[in-house]
Order: C-alpha cells, then sequence, then structure tokens
C-alpha cells in the first residue's frame, strides 16, 4: 500500500501517532525511560522550536499534538525524536530490532473544535483504556498533565552518546552524568484556549480531566472490569505484546463537520495534482542529466521546496 502524500499547510495543528513493532510493549514506562524521552524531546524542541500543545506516551504508542511551520520542520522534530527514542528504549530494554512498526501518522486538525476533541482524547490515555484508576494523571508513563493542569515542569535528560562513545575510545573513564544535559519542554496553548489565562486554561484542564475521569469509571462499572494499576504496568515485560490491540482505521483529517472535511480535501487534491505534475516534469528532465552521474547510482535528492 503506498504511503499518502504528506500534506502540511503552514501553521497547521497536527496529531501525530507512532506504534511500536507488533505493538510491543517497548515504551513501558519506567523512571528512566520517561527521563529519556523528556529529555528528547525537550532537546528535539530546542534544536527546531516546535510547538508542543500536548503529548502522551503509552506502552506501545506515542502521540503528540503539533503545530509545525512547515511540513519540513515537523519532518525534522519526529525524525529526531522517534529515532532516539528508538535507540534509548532499545538500549534500556535490550532490544536489538527496530522499534517503530512503520513511519510516523500525521493527521491535520482543521477546527478548533475539534483540535479540542483530539486534546481531550490524548489526555485521557491510560484511563479510557481501564489501564490505571484514579483518571488520566495516573499514567506513569511520560505525558503533559502534571505540567497542563498544575503548571509543573516537564524536564528531561538528554545523553550524548557519541561524546560518551568518543571518551571510551579515548580511555577516559568519566561519569555518564558528564555527557548529561538537561531541557525543558514548553507548552503552548491550544489556539482555541489560548484567549485564557493560564489560571484559566489550568482550571479548565483540570475540570476536563475530572470528566475523562468520571468517563472512565462508569466504563469500568459497565464492563465489570477493574483497572490494571501502576504496579502491573511497571511489571510487564517490554518485550511482550497483546494478545489484541484495538485499533481504527486513521481518519483522513480531523474536523467537527463535513464542510470542513470537504473544504481540506479539495485542499489535499490540489496539492496533490500540482506535485504529480512536479513529478511528470522533472522525469521528462531527467534524461538530459543521465551523465552527470555514475550508473547503478541514485541522484541525490531535491531539497524541500520552501518559499525563500
Amino acid at each position: 500500500m503506498p504511503r499518502p502524500l504528506r500534506f502540511v499547510p503552514g501553521n497547521a495543528l497536527v496529531e501525530i501517532t507512532t506504534r511500536t513493532l507488533q505493538g510491543r510493549l517497548l515504551l513501558r514506562p519506567s523512571p528512566e525511560l520517561n527521563d529519556l524521552v523528556l529529555g528528547i524531546v525537550g532537546r528535539a524542541q530546542d534544536r527546531y522550536g516546535m510547538a508542543i500543545h500536548a503529548f502522551v506516551v503509552t506502552s506501545t504508542h506515542a502521540h503528540y499534538i503539533l503545530s509545525p511551520s512547515s511540513a519540513e520542520q515537523l519532518s525534522r522534530f519526529m525524525q529526531f525524536v522517534n529515532a532516539n527514542i528508538a535507540k534509548q528504549a532499545g538500549r534500556l530494554h535490550l532490544w536489538p530490532e527496530r522499534l517503530w512498526s512503520r513511519r510516523y501518522r500525521s493527521i491535520v486538525i482543521a477546527d478548533d473544535q475539534a483540535a479540542l476533541a483530539r486534546f481531550r482524547y490524548v489526555l485521557a490515555h491510560g484511563a479510557k483504556e481501564g489501564l490505571v484508576g484514579g483518571g488520566p494523571g495516573s499514567w506513569p508513563g511520560a505525558n503533559c498533565i502534571a505540567a497542563l493542569a498544575k503548571g509543573e515542569r516537564l524536564r528531561g535528560t538528554w545523553f550524548d552518546r557519541s561524546a560518551e562513545y568518543k571518551a571510551r575510545q579515548r580511555s577516559e573513564a568519566l561519569p555518564a552524568m558528564q555527557f548529561a544535559t538537561t531541557y525543558d519542554i514548553k507548552l503552548t496553548p491550544l489556539p482555541g484556549l489560548q484567549h485564557l489565562t493560564e489560571r484559566q486554561r489550568q482550571t479548565e484542564i483540570r475540570h476536563m480531566i475530572k470528566e475523562i475521569e468520571e468517563q472512565a469509571d462508569a466504563n469500568n462499572r459497565a464492563k465489570g472490569r477493574e483497572p490494571m494499576g501502576v504496579a502491573a504496568i511497571l511489571a510487564q515485560d517490554p518485550h511482550s505484546r497483546p494478545a489484541t490491540t484495538d485499533r481504527s482505521p486513521a481518519p483522513f483529517v480531523h474536523a467537527s463537520d463535513k464542510k470542513t472535511r470537504l473544504e481540506f480535501r479539495a485542499k489535499y487534491r490540489s496539492h496533490f495534482d500540482a506535485f504529480r505534475a512536479g513529478t511528470r516534469r522533472l522525469k521528462a528532465c531527467a534524461a538530459k542529466f543521465a551523465n552527470m552521474f555514475p550508473l547503478w547510482s541514485f541522484p541525490p535528492a531535491l531539497p524541500f521546496n520552501a518559499p525563500a
């Protein structure tokens, strides 16, 4: 199945989802992994200037709500985050294979109402599946709930493994923290909440979390189940995989009404047609430059196309 053509209008709101290989629990929470993940995301934000609205990392997948300035910024940010999480989680859980099942999925959020719905969806992780009791704030993995609801600091540690490796090659006995840098993650309010003060936003988010908790308790009672609990989650084997996974097809766009969805599809179709026309022109010109490169080689790719 071909991958969908990436289309991220400038300053659009997007929801990112990335899943582990075969749904394995390779992101199982632990204090060490949480610190590493927060450090990686903080380093990526510092490096690429990404606006982050919300995120959560579960045992099998991660969600982010972002406002990239361009598709290039989003690509570079997510490449850095996913590559380094894969390295650090694999190192921590002794997993030598690839960690992600495929590249990340990016879905544009087309309006403020849909943005609040996806925001609520991200915050509900852990509670809505019946994994933890006491609301979504009880989820032990890396997440933004305490920072959004209480103003707590989101801080993690980035380890420069390249510098650490070079020091070992020089036989230098240096402590691991010699190569560590702490980063704070800055959260940007959703466009639909930016008119509120910080205290008002925290009150609104705490109210949202309370509603999520009540809904999760009602679902647990209706299904006759008890939450797994934090201790059981932390005790899981990260190499294991769930017997079943509940996954629905990804929507083309997140929108609150049909008109907005159709408008976005029209913009995407225009982008798609222009891209295909450019591809045909490029192929027609390729023969002119065939002798510039040696046989059996791939000529370099073109740079990202953006206004100067």
